[in-house]
Protein backbone atom coordinates (compact mmCIF):
# COMPACT_ATOMS: atom_id res chain seq x y z
CA UNK A 1 0.00 0.00 0.00
CA UNK A 2 1.37 3.43 -1.19
CA UNK A 3 2.19 5.78 2.42
CA UNK A 4 0.74 8.46 2.37
CA UNK A 5 1.21 11.32 4.47
CA UNK A 6 -2.40 10.53 5.92
CA UNK A 7 -4.43 7.52 5.31
CA UNK A 8 -8.02 7.17 7.08
CA UNK A 9 -9.84 3.91 6.23
CA UNK A 10 -13.47 3.88 7.30
CA UNK A 11 -12.95 5.97 10.53
CA UNK A 12 -16.29 5.81 12.56
CA UNK A 13 -16.13 7.50 16.13
CA UNK A 14 -19.63 8.17 18.87
CA UNK A 15 -20.45 10.09 21.35
CA UNK A 16 -23.21 8.15 23.09
CA UNK A 17 -26.32 8.67 20.94
CA UNK A 18 -24.48 11.04 18.89
CA UNK A 19 -22.31 9.54 15.42
CA UNK A 20 -20.02 12.02 14.47
CA UNK A 21 -17.98 10.25 12.50
CA UNK A 22 -19.65 7.42 9.89
CA UNK A 23 -17.17 5.66 8.03
CA UNK A 24 -15.13 8.50 7.15
CA UNK A 25 -12.39 7.76 4.76
CA UNK A 26 -9.55 10.21 2.77
CA UNK A 27 -5.77 10.44 2.05
CA UNK A 28 -3.54 13.61 2.22
CA UNK A 29 -0.53 13.16 0.10
CA UNK A 30 3.07 14.12 1.44
CA UNK A 31 3.47 17.48 0.48
CA UNK A 32 -0.43 18.72 0.20
CA UNK A 33 -2.05 21.28 1.43
CA UNK A 34 -6.04 19.60 2.22
CA UNK A 35 -8.93 21.62 3.93
CA UNK A 36 -11.60 19.91 5.67
CA UNK A 37 -14.56 21.85 5.03
CA UNK A 38 -17.68 22.02 6.88
CA UNK A 39 -20.25 23.56 9.39
CA UNK A 40 -20.09 23.47 13.07
CA UNK A 41 -20.84 19.72 14.19
CA UNK A 42 -19.69 18.37 11.08
CA UNK A 43 -16.98 16.33 12.66
CA UNK A 44 -13.53 18.12 11.73
CA UNK A 45 -12.71 18.71 15.09
CA UNK A 46 -13.07 14.61 16.50
CA UNK A 47 -11.46 13.62 12.89
CA UNK A 48 -8.55 15.78 13.98
CA UNK A 49 -8.29 14.88 17.34
CA UNK A 50 -8.37 11.45 16.21
CA UNK A 51 -5.25 11.89 14.22
CA UNK A 52 -3.04 13.72 16.89
CA UNK A 53 -3.90 10.73 19.29
CA UNK A 54 -5.67 12.69 21.74
CA UNK A 55 -9.06 10.55 20.74
CA UNK A 56 -9.43 7.00 19.88
CA UNK A 57 -11.82 5.97 17.27
CA UNK A 58 -14.87 3.18 17.45
CA UNK A 59 -14.24 1.78 14.19
CA UNK A 60 -11.68 2.16 11.07
CA UNK A 61 -8.25 2.88 10.75
CA UNK A 62 -6.28 6.03 10.73
CA UNK A 63 -2.04 6.50 10.26
CA UNK A 64 0.45 9.00 10.11
CA UNK A 65 3.13 8.55 7.70
CA UNK A 66 2.18 4.72 8.00
CA UNK A 67 2.30 4.75 11.59
CA UNK A 68 -0.96 3.52 12.84
CA UNK A 69 -2.51 6.54 15.44
CA UNK A 70 -3.70 3.79 17.81
CA UNK A 71 -0.30 2.44 18.23
CA UNK A 72 2.49 4.48 17.91
CA UNK A 73 1.18 7.72 19.90
CA UNK A 74 4.46 8.85 20.83
CA UNK A 75 5.97 8.62 17.64
CA UNK A 76 2.95 10.69 15.98
CA UNK A 77 2.90 13.57 18.45
CA UNK A 78 7.09 13.83 17.51
CA UNK A 79 6.42 14.88 13.91
CA UNK A 80 2.75 16.01 14.30
CA UNK A 81 2.51 19.62 14.91
CA UNK A 82 -1.23 20.64 16.60
CA UNK A 83 -2.85 24.00 16.81
CA UNK A 84 -6.32 23.37 18.27
CA UNK A 85 -9.74 25.31 17.81
CA UNK A 86 -9.25 27.50 21.05
CA UNK A 87 -6.18 29.14 22.32
CA UNK A 88 -4.60 26.66 23.84
CA UNK A 89 -1.31 28.56 24.95
CA UNK A 90 -0.05 29.78 28.62
CA UNK A 91 -2.00 33.17 28.73
CA UNK A 92 0.19 34.06 31.70
CA UNK A 93 3.31 33.43 29.93
CA UNK A 94 4.46 35.58 27.59
CA UNK A 95 5.48 35.22 24.10
CA UNK A 96 8.59 34.45 24.53
CA UNK A 97 8.10 32.31 27.50
CA UNK A 98 5.51 30.28 25.65
CA UNK A 99 7.84 29.50 22.51
CA UNK A 100 10.50 28.62 24.67
CA UNK A 101 8.23 26.36 26.80
CA UNK A 102 7.24 24.48 23.90
CA UNK A 103 10.42 24.30 22.40
CA UNK A 104 12.17 22.89 25.38
CA UNK A 105 9.04 19.70 25.24
CA UNK A 106 10.42 19.23 22.00
CA UNK A 107 14.05 18.66 23.02
CA UNK A 108 15.07 21.67 21.18
CA UNK A 109 15.64 25.45 20.88
CA UNK A 110 14.00 28.40 19.54
CA UNK A 111 17.28 28.96 17.64
CA UNK A 112 17.26 25.42 15.90
CA UNK A 113 14.46 26.01 14.03
CA UNK A 114 14.19 29.44 13.66
CA UNK A 115 14.13 29.77 10.15
CA UNK A 116 11.25 27.74 9.67
CA UNK A 117 9.24 30.29 12.28
CA UNK A 118 11.59 33.46 10.97
CA UNK A 119 8.43 35.48 9.26
CA UNK A 120 5.91 34.98 11.51
CA UNK A 121 7.58 35.52 14.68
CA UNK A 122 9.32 38.65 13.49
CA UNK A 123 5.46 39.90 13.67
CA UNK A 124 5.64 39.05 17.21
CA UNK A 125 9.02 40.26 17.90
CA UNK A 126 7.75 43.92 19.49
CA UNK A 127 4.98 41.84 21.85
CA UNK A 128 7.95 39.04 22.64
CA UNK A 129 7.18 40.60 26.88
CA UNK A 130 3.93 40.43 26.48
CA UNK A 131 1.90 38.10 28.05
CA UNK A 132 -0.17 35.70 25.61
CA UNK A 133 -3.46 36.40 26.53
CA UNK A 134 -3.00 40.16 26.66
CA UNK A 135 -2.54 39.76 22.44
CA UNK A 136 -5.07 40.68 20.16
CA UNK A 137 -6.68 37.24 18.24
CA UNK A 138 -4.50 37.85 15.25
CA UNK A 139 -0.97 37.78 17.44
CA UNK A 140 -2.48 34.94 19.39
CA UNK A 141 -3.08 32.94 16.44
CA UNK A 142 0.79 33.71 15.15
CA UNK A 143 2.04 32.72 18.58
CA UNK A 144 -0.12 29.52 18.43
CA UNK A 145 1.01 28.42 14.98
CA UNK A 146 4.83 28.76 15.92
CA UNK A 147 4.53 26.86 18.56
CA UNK A 148 3.25 24.53 16.50
CA UNK A 149 6.29 24.47 14.23
CA UNK A 150 9.15 24.94 16.77
CA UNK A 151 9.75 21.42 16.38
CA UNK A 152 9.41 21.17 12.66
CA UNK A 153 7.35 18.87 12.17
CA UNK A 154 6.41 16.68 9.40
CA UNK A 155 2.86 17.40 9.49
CA UNK A 156 0.93 20.06 10.80
CA UNK A 157 -3.21 19.52 11.67
CA UNK A 158 -4.86 22.83 12.30
CA UNK A 159 -8.32 22.91 13.35
CA UNK A 160 -10.35 26.14 12.24
CA UNK A 161 -7.05 28.23 13.06
CA UNK A 162 -8.84 31.40 11.41
CA UNK A 163 -12.10 31.28 13.65
CA UNK A 164 -12.71 34.34 15.26
CA UNK A 165 -9.91 37.10 13.53
CA UNK A 166 -10.18 40.04 11.44
CA UNK A 167 -10.67 39.46 7.47
CA UNK A 168 -6.56 40.81 7.21
CA UNK A 169 -5.33 38.39 9.71
CA UNK A 170 -7.43 35.55 8.16
CA UNK A 171 -5.88 36.25 4.56
CA UNK A 172 -2.33 36.69 6.25
CA UNK A 173 -2.27 33.16 8.12
CA UNK A 174 -3.26 31.57 4.70
CA UNK A 175 -0.16 33.42 3.15
CA UNK A 176 1.96 31.98 5.67
CA UNK A 177 0.56 28.52 5.19
CA UNK A 178 1.40 28.82 1.95
CA UNK A 179 5.27 29.65 2.79
CA UNK A 180 5.21 26.82 5.35
CA UNK A 181 3.50 24.51 2.42
CA UNK A 182 6.45 25.60 0.49
CA UNK A 183 9.31 23.85 2.63
CA UNK A 184 7.86 20.92 2.45
CA UNK A 185 5.33 20.86 5.34
CA UNK A 186 2.26 18.55 4.92
CA UNK A 187 -0.90 20.80 6.46
CA UNK A 188 -4.27 19.43 6.83
CA UNK A 189 -6.40 22.82 8.11
CA UNK A 190 -10.48 22.62 8.95
CA UNK A 191 -12.45 25.60 8.37
CA UNK A 192 -15.96 26.68 7.92
CA UNK A 193 -15.48 28.91 5.91
CA UNK A 194 -16.38 28.71 2.60
CA UNK A 195 -14.51 30.97 0.67
CA UNK A 196 -11.07 29.53 2.01
CA UNK A 197 -11.23 26.31 0.51
CA UNK A 198 -10.56 28.02 -3.13
CA UNK A 199 -6.98 28.14 -1.24
CA UNK A 200 -5.83 24.18 -0.70
CA UNK A 201 -5.15 21.81 -3.15
CA UNK A 202 -7.63 19.80 -1.97
CA UNK A 203 -10.90 19.64 -0.05
CA UNK A 204 -13.24 17.14 1.75
CA UNK A 205 -16.54 18.17 2.63
CA UNK A 206 -18.12 16.89 5.74
CA UNK A 207 -21.03 17.28 6.67
CA UNK A 208 -22.93 15.07 9.82
CA UNK A 209 -20.14 12.65 10.28
CA UNK A 210 -19.52 11.89 6.44
CA UNK A 211 -17.72 12.91 3.93
CA UNK A 212 -19.81 14.58 0.83
CA UNK A 213 -17.12 15.09 -1.74
CA UNK A 214 -13.20 14.72 -2.07
CA UNK A 215 -11.17 17.06 -4.80
CA UNK A 216 -9.57 19.94 -6.00
CA UNK A 217 -11.79 23.00 -5.41
CA UNK A 218 -12.03 23.62 -9.26
CA UNK A 219 -13.46 19.89 -9.88
CA UNK A 220 -15.88 20.34 -7.00
CA UNK A 221 -17.51 23.45 -8.30
CA UNK A 222 -17.96 21.17 -11.20
CA UNK A 223 -19.89 19.19 -9.79
CA UNK A 224 -22.56 21.48 -9.94
CA UNK A 225 -25.04 20.53 -12.63
CA UNK A 226 -27.46 23.73 -13.82
CA UNK A 227 -26.53 26.19 -15.08
CA UNK A 228 -26.22 29.08 -12.30
CA UNK A 229 -28.47 32.37 -11.96
CA UNK A 230 -27.42 35.06 -9.85
CA UNK A 231 -30.62 37.51 -9.32
CA UNK A 232 -31.17 41.27 -7.26
CA UNK A 233 -33.95 42.62 -6.80
CA UNK A 234 -35.19 45.27 -4.47
CA UNK A 235 -37.97 42.39 -3.57
CA UNK A 236 -35.61 39.84 -2.51
CA UNK A 237 -37.88 38.01 -0.04
CA UNK A 238 -40.99 38.13 -2.48
CA UNK A 239 -39.01 37.13 -5.37
CA UNK A 240 -37.43 34.54 -2.88
CA UNK A 241 -40.80 32.88 -2.23
CA UNK A 242 -41.98 33.12 -5.67
CA UNK A 243 -39.20 31.12 -7.29
CA UNK A 244 -39.03 28.30 -4.75
CA UNK A 245 -42.96 28.00 -5.30
CA UNK A 246 -42.16 27.67 -9.30
CA UNK A 247 -41.77 23.75 -10.21
CA UNK A 248 -39.18 24.10 -12.30
CA UNK A 249 -36.75 25.88 -9.83
CA UNK A 250 -34.40 22.90 -8.33
CA UNK A 251 -32.16 25.19 -6.39
CA UNK A 252 -33.05 28.82 -4.86
CA UNK A 253 -30.82 30.22 -2.03
CA UNK A 254 -29.56 33.67 -0.88
CA UNK A 255 -25.95 34.95 -1.39
CA UNK A 256 -25.80 38.53 0.01
CA UNK A 257 -27.53 40.60 -1.95
CA UNK A 258 -28.13 37.98 -4.77
CA UNK A 259 -30.37 34.85 -5.14
CA UNK A 260 -28.85 32.10 -6.72
CA UNK A 261 -31.02 29.93 -8.76
CA UNK A 262 -30.99 27.17 -11.10
CA UNK A 263 -33.47 24.98 -13.05
CA UNK A 264 -32.81 20.83 -14.10
CA UNK A 265 -33.98 22.20 -17.51
CA UNK A 266 -31.04 24.07 -18.91
CA UNK A 267 -32.54 25.12 -21.28
CA UNK A 268 -34.30 28.00 -19.49
CA UNK A 269 -32.89 31.60 -20.44
CA UNK A 270 -32.84 34.75 -18.43
CA UNK A 271 -35.77 35.87 -20.58
CA UNK A 272 -38.08 33.03 -19.45
CA UNK A 273 -37.09 33.89 -15.98
CA UNK A 274 -37.73 37.54 -16.15
CA UNK A 275 -40.94 36.55 -17.39
CA UNK A 276 -41.90 34.32 -14.85
CA UNK A 277 -41.13 37.01 -12.31
CA UNK A 278 -43.43 39.83 -14.21
CA UNK A 279 -46.38 37.37 -13.05
CA UNK A 280 -45.96 37.59 -9.42
CA UNK A 281 -45.27 41.55 -9.95
CA UNK A 282 -41.94 40.96 -9.15
CA UNK A 283 -38.39 43.12 -11.20
CA UNK A 284 -35.05 41.93 -11.06
CA UNK A 285 -32.25 44.92 -11.84
CA UNK A 286 -29.98 42.48 -13.11
CA UNK A 287 -30.19 38.42 -13.74
CA UNK A 288 -26.54 37.00 -14.67
CA UNK A 289 -25.48 33.31 -15.46
CA UNK A 290 -22.69 33.00 -13.45
CA UNK A 291 -19.98 29.79 -12.41
CA UNK A 292 -20.83 28.19 -9.34
CA UNK A 293 -19.31 28.72 -6.14
CA UNK A 294 -17.75 26.48 -3.82
CA UNK A 295 -20.80 27.14 -1.47
CA UNK A 296 -23.18 26.24 -4.19
CA UNK A 297 -22.12 22.83 -4.79
CA UNK A 298 -21.98 22.19 -1.19
CA UNK A 299 -25.20 23.06 -0.74
CA UNK A 300 -25.91 20.80 -3.84
CA UNK A 301 -24.50 17.77 -2.32
CA UNK A 302 -25.63 18.56 0.56
CA UNK A 303 -29.61 18.02 -0.56
CA UNK A 304 -28.49 15.70 -3.35
CA UNK A 305 -25.95 13.09 -1.72
CA UNK A 306 -22.71 12.31 -2.03
CA UNK A 307 -20.39 12.26 -5.13
CA UNK A 308 -17.25 10.60 -3.47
Amino acid sequence: MEKYAIHIESLTKRYDEVLALDQVSLHVEEGELFGLIGPDGAGKTTLIKILVTLFGADDGKASILGMDTRQAKKSIREIVGYMPGRFSLYPDLSVEENLSFFARAFDTTITENYSLIESIYDQLKPFKDRKAGALSGGMKQKLALCCALIHRPKILLLDEPTTGVDAVSRKEFWQMLRKIKSQGITILVSTPYMDEANLCDRIAFLQGGKILSIDSPKNITDQFPWQLFAIKSQQKYALIEWLRAWEKVSYCYAFGEYLHVAFEDNTIQAKALNNYLGTGSISASEITVISPTIEDTFIYLMEHGTRC
